[in-house]
C-alpha cells in the first residue's frame, strides 16, 4: 500500500505534472471571475410564480379553472436570477377572494397592475418586473348552488371488424354541477371531453376529464369509461307474419305463414332474441291501395342489439278469407 501511495505522489509532482495542476489551478480561478463577471450584468429572465386564490367563502365554489402560475419577466442583477430560477425565495402570490369578487356578476378579475404589484413585493428591491403572463387573472363563481345531471360520452368509438359495442358504463353515471342559479336550469347533462378508441377487441377502461366550462363546476372532474365490445355472428330464426289494419269480418293468411330473417347479433347476446321481439306485418290497406298477387312484408322492428336483419323473402302469397 505504502508502495502505491508512494507511486501516485511521485507521479503527481512530477515536474510535468505540476505544470498541470498550475495550469487547470488558473484555468478554475479564470473560470470563476468570468462566471462572477458574467453574473454581475443585468439581465431579464422569464420565471415561473405560483398564485393562489385564498379567502374563498364556504358558501361560494370557483367553478372555473383558475391559472395557478404566473409567467414574470424580472429584470436584475445574473447572480439575482440565477438564486430566483434554482430555489424557493419567491413565495406563492396569495389573491384574496372578497377583494375581486363581483357578486353581481358571478366573477372576479385581477388586473395586471395589480398582478405585477404582488409579484414585486415577492421579489428583492433591486428586480424590477417587466411583463407579467397572463395580462389579467380572472374566475367565476357560485353561490354553492348544484344539481345532478347524467353523464354523456362525447367522440368515436368503433369496435375492430368482426366486433360491436356491446355496452357502454360510465362510473359515475352522474355529477354534481356548480353553476349559477339561471345557468344551472338550463343544464340538463355534461359531455365527456372527446376520445377516440377505436379497433378494439377486449374490454376497455379510460378515465376520461368532463369538459369543462368556465361558469360551471362539475365533481368529479373525470369519470370512469368502461367499453365492452362483442363479437358479431350471422344467425337466422323463422318469425311469425302478422296483418295489421285487418276491416273487422276479414282475415289475412299469408303463405307461408312465417318468414326467415336473417340478422347480425353479439355471441353473448343471441340467446336472448325470441321470434316475437321481431314484428314483420302484412298491411291490408296496401294491399286495397295497390292490388297485387304478392303480398309485400315489412319488418317494423327488431330486438336491442340486432343491427343488419333482413327478410329472406319480400313477399308472400296471400288470400283474403271472410269470417
Amino acid at each position: 500500500m505504502q508502495r502505491i501511495i508512494r507511486g501516485v505522489r511521485n507521479f503527481l509532482f512530477s515536474q510535468m505534472n505540476k505544470e498541470f495542476l498550475i495550469f487547470l489551478f488558473f484555468l478554475f480561478l479564470s473560470g470563476v471571475f468570468w462566471l462572477m463577471m458574467t453574473l454581475n450584468e443585468t439581465y431579464e429572465k422569464e420565471v415561473a410564480v405560483p398564485v393562489n386564490i385564498v379567502g374563498v367563502p364556504k358558501s361560494m365554489v370557483v367553478t372555473s379553472d383558475v391559472e395557478d402560475t404566473l409567467r414574470v419577466t424580472v429584470r436584475d442583477k445574473g447572480y439575482t436570477l440565477v438564486f430566483y430560477l434554482y430555489s424557493d425565495y419567491i413565495k406563492p402570490v396569495k389573491i384574496n377572494f372578497s377583494t375581486y369578487a363581483n357578486r353581481q356578476t358571478w366573477r372576479g378579475v385581477v388586473p395586471q397592475s395589480d398582478l405585477q404589484k404582488m409579484v414585486s413585493a415577492k421579489l428583492a428591491g433591486t428586480s424590477k418586473v417587466t411583463a407579467v403572463k397572463p395580462d389579467k387573472l380572472e374566475y367565476y363563481f357560485t353561490f354553492g348552488y348544484y344539481k345532478k345531471v347524467p353523464v354523456r360520452l362525447a367522440g368515436v368509438v368503433n369496435p375492430g371488424r368482426g366486433y360491436y359495442l356491446a355496452r357502454t358504463q360510465v362510473v359515475p353515471d352522474s355529477v354534481a354541477v356548480y353553476a349559477s342559479r339561471g345557468l344551472l336550469d338550463s343544464i340538463k347533462f355534461v359531455q365527456t371531453d372527446p376520445i377516440r378508441i377505436v379497433n378494439f377487441n377486449d374490454t376497455v377502461t379510460r378515465m376520461v376529464p368532463l369538459a369543462q366550462n368556465k361558469r360551471m363546476k362539475a365533481e368529479p372532474s373525470a369519470v370512469q369509461v368502461v367499453l365492452y365490445p362483442d363479437v358479431l355472428t350471422e344467425e337466422s330464426m323463422e318469425v311469425p307474419i302478422r296483418a295489421i289494419n285487418m276491416p273487422e269480418g276479414k282475415v289475412l293468411r299469408t303463405f307461408p305463414s312465417r318468414v326467415r330473417v336473417r340478422f347480425s347479433v353479439g355471441a353473448s347476446m343471441f340467446r336472448n332474441v325470441k321470434p316475437d321481439q321481431f314484428l314483420i306485418v302484412a298491411d291490408y290497406n296496401e294491399l286495397v291501395k295497390q292490388p297485387s298477387s304478392k303480398c309485400a312484408l315489412h319488418l317494423r322492428s327488431m330486438p336491442h342489439g340486432v343491427r343488419n336483419a333482413s327478410l329472406e323473402m319480400q313477399t308472400v302469397d296471400y288470400l283474403i278469407e271472410l269470417q
